[in-house]
């Protein structure tokens, strides 16, 4: 990890996780208070203006977030908006001439951009597009996510130049199928395998995996090494051979009074469509414990949008053990990049996965959530980049 570790001093690293436990704590009471005690009727406790105020403008921001939403699917059904099955809308690369009078957002967030987050203009990335061994994109998501969490990452490497294509698993975004029935990580990662299966011979791609995503990218992996010019982890699951994503979160070595590891166990719930006398066929995530969890650092506007779309994780691909060899799984070239204010996948967790399974470089992002394409979409761009631009091995 070379100079990584010195990022923080002793003292300042223990401030900070101090406060951010203090921090969690708090928002738990307030889920446990607005929950109310077992019986109550009522959803606030009397005299909590601050807490009713803060969830009327969540509220707000949930309605925005979901009349855009159907909106936009409101378009699409019209003919309006190129949607595909299982993939992200395309974006069309803006013209020189005029471009910039459709260009999108580069951010929803209304809040002064955080100088861990600057804004890079194209010609600071100095790209030329015939070094690179591939300048095509896959994007994977992670657990309870859809395609539509990378629309920053999209429309910011497609402003470049880069051809990008972000998959819905199945079960997850606009898939239509239902989570309770997928069964096996094989057919739960199965749209990303038929996208592999259909390019053409010779040509490469560069996986992009988040979170349990990169569960499903390293199944692809072992089948496609061929296609697969470079995986990147996005604080993923970056398993071994013979271990579950189960697993990866069982030997989690982080352990702090009223952490992350609390957060997690309150906001899962699970789902038990077979009967509470089978397995649970999938988990689903306490929509108050949202923004803790995985947007601690986003802007509120992604958080209602993660709010409206987020769909239940399939249970049996989580349990399912992978079969990885080096021959195959290890040819591909892997790289990680870390987030350092994640309290879903938190940094030991995830140094823990890199000193286990070592990637060829690791990256930082400082003050990113578990998801930088909401809280830190500049930095993770520039990120992917430095990763496009890396060259091929020689051969041999």
């Amino acid at each position: 990890m070379g100079n990584l570790s010195s990022c923080f001093s002793g003292k300042e690293e223990e401030d900070r996780r101090a406060g951010r436990r203090r921090k969690v704590q708090r928002r738990l009471s307030q889920a446990q208070e607005a929950r109310g005690p077992p019986g109550s009727s009522s959803r606030w406790r009397r005299g909590d203006r601050s807490l009713r105020r803060d969830k009327l403008e969540e509220a707000i921001i949930h309605e925005q977030a979901l009349a855009a939403a159907l909106f936009l699917q409101q378009q699409g059904a019209n003919g309006l908006l190129p949607v595909e099955r299982s993939s992200s809308l395309r974006y069309p690369v803006n013209s020189a001439a005029g471009g910039s009078k459709n260009a999108l957002p580069r951010s929803s967030s209304s809040r002064a951009r955080s100088l861990t987050d600057p804004l890079f203009q194209p010609q600071q990335l100095d790209l030329k597009f015939d070094d690179l061994e591939t300048s095509n994109f896959v994007l994977v998501h992670g657990g309870g996510f859809g395609a539509w969490c990378w629309y920053k990452t999209i429309a910011l490497l497609e402003e470049v130049g880069f051809k990008v294509t972000a998959i819905d698993l199945t079960g997850a975004g606009i898939d239509s199928s239902n989570t309770n029935n997928i069964t096996s990580l094989s057919q739960y990662v199965k749209p990303l395998t038929d996208f592999l299966e259909k390019l053409g011979d010779g040509e490469k791609v560069i996986l992009v995996g988040h979170d349990f995503g990169g569960t499903c990218m390293s199944y692809a992996m072992e089948a496609f090494p061929s296609k697969i010019a470079k995986a990147v982890f996005v604080s993923a699951a970056m398993l071994t051979n013979g271990k579950s994503t189960l697993d990866m979160f069982s030997e989690q070595v982080y352990v702090g009074e009223a952490g992350p590891n609390d957060l997690m166990r309150q906001a899962q719930i699970f789902i038990y469509a077979n009967g509470s006398n089978h397995p649970p066929t999938a988990i689903d995530l306490d929509k108050s414990l949202l923004r803790d969890l995985l947007f601690n650092q986003s802007p509120s506007k992604d958080v209602a949008l993660a709010s409206v779309s987020m769909r239940p994780i399939p249970f049996a691909p989580v349990l399912e053990k992978l079969c990885l060899s080096d021959e195959k799984y290890g040819s591909v070239r892997r790289f990680f990049i870390e987030t350092t204010e994640d309290d879903a996948v938190p940094l030991p967790v995830q140094e823990n996965m890199i000193k286990v399974n070592p990637p060829e470089r690791v990256f930082r992002l400082k003050g990113s959530d578990h998801s930088p394409f909401f809280s830190k979409p500049q930095a993770l761009h520039k990120h992917l980049i430095e990763i496009a631009k890396i060259p091929p091995l020689p051969p041999g």
